[in-house]
Formats: structure tokens, C-alpha cells, sequence
């Protein structure tokens, strides 16, 4: 086995255009290069955006098969159902829409390298095919008996976590480890420190270069700023940020300028929030139960109504709704200390809760947190529900100025429902508009 020089790992990335000094970014490139000539799989993790595809391309480059075909293979982007065509082709026939035989990629691949990026994403019917193909170099195409015969070498990729996925069943514990033979790891941006700040300089200069105007200079209070942040998207985001930051920033960016665009990329949701549950009162949950609790009251009295000039069959039939309602309203009004998840997730279901206007959904999460704030509500017996019902209706007027027929339509029901509503609760005062 020949010596990596640190020459041989400079040059190298060189020409891939790898920026970095970072030990644990030096000893991914080296392991690349060592394991290169020996023909074995090998398994390359990292987050998203730090740069794996770079490694199949040097282990290629640098392997005795540099002269065959190179296949990069996202396995994530082809549907499930296709798969295992793609990879192993199809007889004509095979299935709709198979007018013509194809070849699979290990058969175009003959000889040479396959990069299979995102291997994870593989179905199980696939994975078994992927297996046979690393232990053997046979494999059938889609709708054929015929086993054929392939030469490749494969090299896998992947962000998650493919033990767990093995302990789960998601992913075949015989295949990981035969893909697995070698694994390199590429570190994250945040783990390599100086690296930021030249990868923040080049896209600088990168992005000057293609738009004609002289590339942004960082200041020390920017480049702290720049590796103090956590970089989830990895070089991909930094590559991202620097580009915004060019487009409207000129001459020497201070540590300020950085903040106040980070601070903008949290805001607009490309980072994750942690949600404190004990800051949030649930005000909004609990006026749409009411909510629909008033809509299924005002769907009663209409029934009722209805049911008046209707002859006996259609009685039958208007009455089992009414009692299907009541039912439901009973199951939205009184919270039980049993985990009767069913019964709340029906009455989700039945009223598309999760269908509601924005205006109803900005501070809502799953329903199963609604439920749990009316246990709380129920076992704390801060209000009844006549109190809470005319609560919400007092909001309600007061938001629409007294104005009854928007103060209606905002509860979802009729104006006369409301206004029976408001002589219920001597609310005649608030209602000083129409």
C-alpha cells in the first residue's frame, strides 16, 4: 500500500475544490484515498450539505476502475415503485408502461463505480436486491427469470443513522454491514472551526467573480459571528447566507451585518424554534372547542326547528342526527381522565380541526395538546363551560366592534343563534351595532 503524503491530500483537495484545514476533514480525504485502489464498498455518513459527494468521486479517481463508468444515484429522489428498476432494469412488459426493455445502472456500471447517495431511502425489496448484487455480482431485472451478471463497486452514502434503522426493520442488518465495510465520516461545518472563514471568503470572492463587483470583506466581529452559528445546512447554508449578504451589503461586513441576517434566517423558519409549552395559555384552543361547541348547538335548534313541519319518518331520520351531535357535543364538553385517544382524534377528524383558517391555527399545535388543556382546565375547575362559552362570545363582540352579523360569522353560527345568545347572557349592552 502506497503512503499518503500530505502533498498527495493537498493536491487532492485542490482538485475537487475542497476548502479546509480541519483535522477531521484531512483524515476524511486521506481515509478516501488509502482505501481508493482496494476494491471494497464503502459507506460515507455526514449531515446534508457537508460535502459526501466529493468522496465516491476521489475513490473512483483513484481506483483501478478510473477508466470505467461513474454512476451518482440519489436514492431518495426516485419513487419507490421504480427503484429497483432503475437500478436493475426492466423487461418490456414488465409492468405498465414498460414498452421496451431497459438497462439497470448496474448493468450500465459494468466495470466501474456506483454512488448510491441517500442508501437509506432504498425499499427493502431493493435493499435484498442490492445485497445479492455485493455478494454475488447477479441480479435479475424487473420481470425476468434471467439472473445476469454485474461488476461493480459500490460506494453508499447516507445522514441518518442506518443502526437505528437496522434495530427499527427499516433496513436490512446483513446489507449494512456489507456496505459498511468501510465507513468515513465528514464532519459538520460547525466541528471545523477556521474552516468558516475561509469558506465564507471564497463564496465571497465566488459570488463578486460571476456578478462583477468587488467581493464582501469580513471584519473579526463577523467571523465570530459566522462560527459561533450552528450551520444545520451545513456549507450549503453558508454558501446561501454569503450569497444573500452580497446581493445587498458592500465594502467590510461587521459582526452586526452578520447578526441581523442570521437573525432574519430565524425568523423566517430555516432554523429549528424550540417551543416552550409552558409560556403558551391555549387561549385559542379552547375558544375553537367552544367554537364548535356553539356550532353544534345552533345545528340542534335548527334540527329541532326543521323536525317541527316534517312528517314522522323524516322525524326518525332528523332525530338520530340530533343524536349524533349530542353525542359529539358531549365528547368535545366533557374531558375524562382515561387516554380515550379515539374518541378525540374522531372528533378531529369529523370537524377537520386541522382544516381550520390560519387565523385559528398561529398558536395551535397537535390536537392531542388541545385535549391535554382541557383535562387541565377541567381538573383545575378555572370555568365552566356556560362561563367559557360566554367568554368567547364577549371576545367576539368586542373584536367586531358590536357589529353582530361579522361577530356571527367569525363563531360560525346565525345571527339569530347569537342573539339568543345574548339575551342568555344579558349581553345586550355590548351589541350596540348590527
Amino acid at each position: 500500500m502506497a503512503k499518503i503524503t500530505d502533498n498527495d491530500i493537498r493536491t487532492t483537495m485542490q482538485r475537487y475544490g475542497i476548502i479546509g484545514s480541519a483535522l477531521a476533514l484531512v483524515n476524511a480525504v486521506k481515509r478516501a484515498l488509502i482505501i481508493a485502489p482496494i476494491d471494497i464498498s464503502v459507506l460515507i455518513n455526514g449531515e446534508n450539505g457537508t460535502g459526501k459527494e466529493f468522496f465516491p468521486k476521489i475513490i473512483h479517481d483513484n481506483s483501478p476502475r478510473k477508466h470505467k463508468k461513474y454512476i451518482a444515484v440519489n436514492c431518495g429522489a426516485i419513487p419507490a415503485g421504480t427503484i429497483s428498476s432503475e437500478l436493475f432494469g426492466h423487461e418490456k412488459g414488465s409492468f405498465t408502461n414498460a414498452e421496451k426493455e431497459h438497462a439497470g445502472y448496474f448493468e450500465v456500471a459494468n466495470g466501474g463505480t456506483i454512488f448510491l447517495d441517500e442508501v437509506a431511502d432504498l425499499t427493502l425489496d431493493a435493499q435484498a436486491r442490492l445485497l445479492r448484487v455485493l455478494e454475488s455480482g447477479e441480479y435479475l431485472r424487473v420481470g425476468s427469470s434471467e439472473v445476469r451478471k454485474t461488476n461493480v463497486r459500490v460506494v453508499a452514502a447516507t445522514n441518518k443513522d442506518l443502526l437505528q434503522m437496522v434495530k427499527a426493520g427499516e433496513f436490512r442488518e446483513d446489507l449494512f454491514y456489507r456496505i459498511a465495510a468501510i465507513r468515513i465520516e465528514v464532519p459538520p461545518l460547525r466541528e471545523r472551526g477556521e474552516d468558516i472563514k475561509m469558506l465564507a471568503t471564497k463564496f465571497s470572492y465566488d459570488y463578486g467573480e460571476q456578478q462583477h463587483r468587488p467581493p464582501l470583506m469580513f471584519d473579526e466581529s463577523a467571523y465570530r459571528q459566522l462560527m459561533s452559528f450552528s450551520w444545520s445546512g451545513n456549507v450549503r447554508e453558508l454558501q446561501s447566507l454569503i450569497r444573500e449578504m452580497s446581493s445587498f451589503e458592500s465594502g467590510i461586513v461587521t459582526g452586526d451585518v452578520v447578526k441581523k441576517y442570521l437573525n432574519q434566517k430565524n425568523h423566517s423558519g430555516n432554523l429549528p424554534v424550540v417551543y416552550d409549552k409552558a409560556q403558551h395559555d391555549y387561549t385559542q384552543e379552547r375558544e375553537l372547542i367552544f367554537k364548535l361547541i356553539m356550532q353544534m348547538q345552533s345545528e340542534l335548534q335548527e334540527l329541532r326547528e326543521a323536525m317541527a313541519g316534517k312528517q314522522q319518518g323524516n322525524k326518525m331520520h332528523l332525530s338520530s342526527n340530533i343524536n349524533d351531535l349530542q353525542r359529539q357535543s358531549t365528547q368535545l364538553a366533557t374531558v375524562h381522565h382515561s387516554n380515550d385517544d379515539m374518541v378525540w382524534q374522531n372528533v378531529a377528524e369529523d370537524y377537520e380541526i386541522d382544516n381550520a383558517p390560519r387565523s385559528q391555527q398561529s398558536s395551535r399545535h397537535s390536537f392531542s395538546d388541545i385535549k391535554a388543556t382541557a383535562i387541565d382546565v377541567e381538573e383545575d375547575k378555572i370555568k365552566t363551560l356556560e362561563d367559557t362559552e360566554r367568554e368567547v362570545i364577549i371576545n367576539a363582540i368586542e373584536r367586531n366592534h358590536g357589529r353582530r352579523r361579522q361577530t356571527a360569522e367569525e363563531l360560525g353560527i346565525s345571527e339569530r343563534t347569537l342573539y339568543r345568545k345574548i339575551k342568555e347572557y344579558g349581553l345586550e349592552y355590548r351589541n350596540n351595532r348590527k
